[in-house]
């Protein structure tokens, strides 16, 4: 009998101690809470001009530790009583193919990668129109109390439930009627969303051969590290995560420089229709290959490139202690917005999403998820801190929304219809809203990240991108502002891509779900035909709507 390495007995018991409470002192409840009491002080009544963002992230990480060290631990053990004892459908159900039991890390890049879409990005980008202060505490404490909780709790009735799809397990509650509807409900709105997204992937990668060559080398990177983790030596991550993260920034390096040579260039400058033709066969392929081959590996090691950009714009915001510029609340509550319509209740609670509360991530956490999970008890990490690190992706975005002059961000998401198509009358429209800008800010802006014009470039992204870059310049300079912005705009791309690929294969089990009601084999989700039927509708339905939207944006 082999012993137990000594650096895994203090992983089993760093662990159990964090489930059982254990781990730190009876002072962490006051301290945490006291830091939590100030920032919301200081964000809720102090009215001076010199707040800095830096008091969001205090905020956030503060409550992020305590939802987590406290309240998903009760979930954990008094409601559910997690046993780590108990098997999992990944073993219960090993197949090497959909059913594979796997590392908790790698678990949790693959969950947070796909619930990681635009979301988390945008939505709060243009929720920044009410003012800083409503989108902070809904993303906050939305995600804390309800997000993150409906994330772990699905997770565990679907293993709980053999790995069933939400609708199976609606089906099983409600009856076979109602659980047939739920399922076609559920894949008619997957598919719209995968189309949308899909276009918004073709919209940021149209010739950038910068991201086309860095999202491309993602896949063979992926595939590489899944043959390691799970054929060559299975269980070693180290190596592997290793061998990923340096190979993804030596990817993003050589983008840089392919972009910069004409031939090169030239050739990774793919069209409208080529990127779309592309994602729908990289779709195709992540849904039917074995989930240790390319879908596992692909999210954990984008988590890299997503978790590392979103902590290290957290450290240049505690370096740069940019200031907070937008009111903490603005007229625009009232719902005459220009950069959206719509009353603060619902539709800020509708505009952020994704980063508080998504009915997105029950289709994750009752699809992929629960197929991968090695023990029980690791659904707290995967679902309940997966989620806190969306919603902190979520505070970053805020964050870079609403340390822009409101000028430049109403110059930015306000289309055409509100401000006009000039400069000069979209400066005489801020300012009747109240606040300041002049046409040099607005064309200075436009030159330093070398783009044509900022004006009315809606959706949020690239906001965000201007946003974002300009934290970063105030830590490495302002001469590679542009440099930040195009990488912005990568990162959004591969943000985005991860909720496609495994979004595809989620819809590839609930057809199977809705077919094997009709033809029982097609339900055989080990048959590799039924696996092939299923995903050739699925793709071809979510293809159709991505490529009538490239090649007729305006539908006739």
């Amino acid at each position: 009998m082999h012993d137990i390495p000594f650096s895994d007995k203090i992983k089993e018991k760093i662990i159990r101690a964090e489930n059982s409470g254990k781990l730190g002192g009876p002072f962490i409840p006051f301290i945490f809470g006291s830091i939590i009491f100030i920032s919301l002080l200081v964000l809720a009544i102090y009215r001076g001009e010199n707040i800095s963002a830096a008091w969001i992230l205090v905020l956030a990480l503060s409550s992020y530790f305590v939802g987590y060290r406290y309240y998903s631990r009760f979930i954990a053990n008094r409601v559910f009583k997690l046993d780590s004892s108990n098997p999992t459908p990944a073993h219960i159900f090993n197949n090497g193919y959909d059913f594979v039991p796997t590392n908790r890390y790698v678990v949790f890049g693959h969950h947070f990668a796909t619930i990681s879409g635009a979301g988390p990005l945008v939505g709060p980008v243009l929720a920044a129109q009410m003012g800083y202060l409503p989108a902070t505490l809904w993303i906050i404490f939305g995600v804390i109390l309800a997000g993150a909780v409906q994330d772990m709790v699905i997770l565990i009735i679907s293993v709980r439930s053999r790995a069933k799809s939400l609708g199976e397990i609606a089906s099983e509650q409600l009856g076979k009627f109602a659980g047939t509807l739920v399922l076609l409900g559920i894949y008619s709105i997957l598919t719209i969303l995968m189309a949308v997204l899909a276009l918004v992937i073709v919209k940021a990668m149209f010739e950038s051969p910068w991201g086309v060559f860095t999202i491309f080398m993602t896949i063979p990177i992926a595939m590489i590290m899944g043959v390691w983790m799970w054929k060559i030596k299975p269980g070693d991550i180290v190596f592997p995560s290793l061998f990923g993260f340096l190979a993804l920034v030596a990817s993003l390096i050589a983008g840089r420089f392919i972009a910069l040579h004409p031939e090169l260039s030239e050739f990774f400058s793919l069209s409208e229709k080529q990127i779309a033709i592309f994602l729908i066969l990289y779709g195709a392929f992540a849904s039917v290959l074995p989930v240790w081959l390319l879908l596992a590996p692909r999210d954990y090691i984008s988590t890299f490139l997503k978790i590392g950009t979103v902590v290290i714009l957290a450290v240049g915001i505690f370096l740069a202690i940019p200031e907070i510029k937008m009111p903490a609340i603005t007229q625009f509550i009232n719902g005459d917005g220009p950069v959206w319509k719509g009353d603060l209740v619902p539709f800020l609670f509708i505009t952020i999403a994704c980063g508080a509360i998504s009915g997105f991530h029950s289709l994750v956490s009752s699809g992929t998820t629960p197929k991968l999970l090695d023990k029980e008890t690791d659904a707290r990490f995967v679902g309940y801190a997966g989620m806190i690190m969306e919603s902190f992706v979520a505070v970053m975005a805020l964050i870079a929304a609403v340390t822009m002059d409101p000028g430049i961000y109403f110059a930015i998401n306000s289309p055409q219809s509100e401000i006009g198509k000039t400069v000069a009358s979209a400066v005489e429209k801020i300012k009747t809203w109240g606040f300041y800008i002049t046409a040099e800010d607005i064309e200075n802006l436009a030159r330093a990240i070398e783009e044509k014009t900022i004006l009315s470039r809606t959706g949020g992204a690239p906001s965000l991108a201007i946003g974002m870059a300009l934290i970063f310049s105030k830590v490495f300079g302002e001469h590679l502002i542009a440099f930040f912005y195009h990488f912005i705009i990568l990162f959004e791309a591969l943000f985005i891509l991860t909720t496609i690929d495994s979004g595809t294969r989620i819809g590839r089990f609930i057809f199977q779900d809705l077919a094997g009601r009709l033809i029982p084999k097609l339900g055989d989700y080990n048959s590799l035909p039924s696996a092939l039927i299923a995903t050739f509708i699925t793709v071809s339905l979510w293809g159709y709507f991505l490529y009538a939207g490239v090649v007729d944006p305006y539908g006739g």
